[in-house]
């Protein structure tokens, strides 16, 4: 019973949904852009994200809330001295800076990458907050020795609306996004935290889907957070058998499963219910697209209707769309490649219909390795503003093989920390089970599913399409390769 909050804290602003706690039903909301006068790039002063949460909650937003949930950015590292000052500014995001100390990491620890697979469930990149503390040691080596404690964004803001007490929180999908956290076993690994600092670091407890961090002294309970990949998944409303895709210039894939999946190709990150959420990134998304209508001379939409003017297989042109290298497979040296040209596949419809299906045969393989792996992919949530495109929409679900639903724009991550803080408050007040969180209303969306003639054709595309990449790039994925 009552109202919840939920605050989303991205790179760019604060987002703030307040919910009725037993449908998910939106009653307000809040919006305030980060300050960001004098912030360096890929750092920034957490106060900021005090600052604008203020500003979001202004107008009353929060009167009458009784329990808040906090998404934020991932891969935010805050760090402490010992008397809980931030050491420096945060490092965020995913900071050119760190691509060499990443390499240098990976090799610190014997067996190297596979090593890091199997202790973390990932290898360490320019994101990840071990990494962060690695160039920290060996770049700012003052600031490094008076780091006590590390947090990330989320877990940092949970603790200040606590009035940062003694005990410091976090949660299994923040906790798994650090390369210190065992998704798989479900604990710390400090020694690998102390291996990039150089000296032991404190972590915060890591706390279960549903457990509260704590009540503020007005009574108002605090949810445990999550990082904004978890709190987007939870908002969504996606369970086993679901698999999202989300299209920016770069892609990834990521699924709901019942244990930890963590390898070369796979990042094991923990959802914010208690399952896991494999995740599989892709280079090339959308920067294919656009590079492809600026040859054209036209727009996405342009593109799009290019694109629809063609015929499945587009005349034979198959576009390989590593355009920036690949991470998956993993070919980060090689660059795109344009087969099939004949007299007459050379139109500019023909390869409009390459750059999209080429496109999400890329995507389509991600979710084969996915799928390689034992993860159930019967419905395909498709995200960003790609999604829109009439071209996407029409072959997405013959190249994925699953439905597709591409569900209407909203505010998910914040939605996710809302429904985490009604789940955290039912708990608490005795009326909701801790293993099984509000049924809340899923997310509105259209959905798309191929027919059986439909399936036929987009199996032949991908036919074609895999050819080509083996005929290529021979042997790319391994003895694991998609399904």
């Amino acid at each position: 019973m009552g109202i919840v909050a939920g605050l989303d804290s991205s790179a760019e602003a604060t987002r703030i949904v307040v919910c009725d706690a037993d449908t998910g039903a939106v009653l307000k909301q809040g919006y305030a852009p980060h300050p960001s006068e004098g912030a360096e790039p890929h750092e920034t002063d957490p106060q900021s994200w005090l600052l604008s949460l203020g500003e979001a909650a202004g107008g009353g937003v929060l009167e009458g809330v009784r329990a808040i949930g906090v998404s934020a950015q991932q891969h935010a590292l805050v760090p402490l001295d010992a008397q809980g000052a931030t050491v420096r500014p945060a490092l965020v995001g995913s900071d050119k800076r760190m691509q060499a100390t990443a390499a240098d990491l990976a090799d610190a620890l014997d067996g190297g990458r596979a090593a890091w697979a199997s202790a973390v469930g990932t290898v360490p990149g320019p994101a990840h907050q071990v990494t962060k503390l690695r160039w920290l040691a060996r770049n700012e080596p003052e600031n490094a020795a008076r780091t006590a404690a590390v947090l990330q964004a989320h877990d940092w803001l949970v603790w200040q609306l606590l009035g940062r007490p003694t005990r410091r929180t976090t949660d299994r999908g923040g906790a798994s996004g650090t390369g210190y956290w065992s998704a798989g076993e479900g604990v710390w690994r400090p020694d690998l935290a102390e291996l990039a600092l150089g000296h032991p670091v404190a972590l915060p407890e890591v706390l279960g889907p549903s457990e509260a961090a704590g009540t503020t002294p007005e009574g108002l309970l605090i949810a445990p957070g999550t990082g904004e990949t978890m709190a987007a998944a939870f908002g969504l409303g996606v369970r086993a058998g679901d698999a999202v895709v989300s299209l920016g210039g770069s892609g990834s894939v990521m699924a709901i499963h019942h244990e930890a999946i963590g390898d070369a190709a796979v990042t094991a990150f923990a959802d914010a219910t208690g399952m896991h959420l494999p995740v599989v990134r892709l280079l090339n998304a959308v920067r294919v697209l656009r590079g492809t209508a600026e040859l054209l001379g036209t727009d996405l939409d342009g593109l799009s209707a290019l694109a629809l003017k063609s015929t499945p297989g587009a005349h034979g042109l198959v576009l390989l769309p590593y355009l920036a290298g690949e991470r998956t497979p993993d070919l980060p040296y090689t660059a795109g490649t344009l087969s099939g040209l004949r007299r007459e596949s050379m139109r500019p419809e023909h390869l409009a219909r390459a750059a999209f299906e080429g496109m999400l045969c890329s995507v389509a393989d991600a979710l084969g390795v996915l799928r390689a792996r034992g993860v159930e992919v019967e419905r395909v949530f498709l995200l960003g503003s790609a999604a829109e495109l009439p071209a996407v929409r029409a072959v997405a679900a013959s190249l994925f093989g699953a439905r597709v639903v591409v569900p209407q724009p909203a505010d998910y991550a914040a939605l996710g920390a809302a429904r985490q803080a009604a789940w955290a408050l039912g708990v608490h007040e005795g009326r909701l089970d801790p293993a099984r969180p509000p049924a809340w209303q899923g997310a509105a969306a259209q959905v798309i599913e191929a027919d059986e003639e439909e399936r036929l054709v987009g199996a032949a595309v991908r036919q074609q399409y895999t050819a080509v990449r083996e005929e290529t790039h021979p042997g790319a994925f391994g003895e694991r390769a998609p399904l």
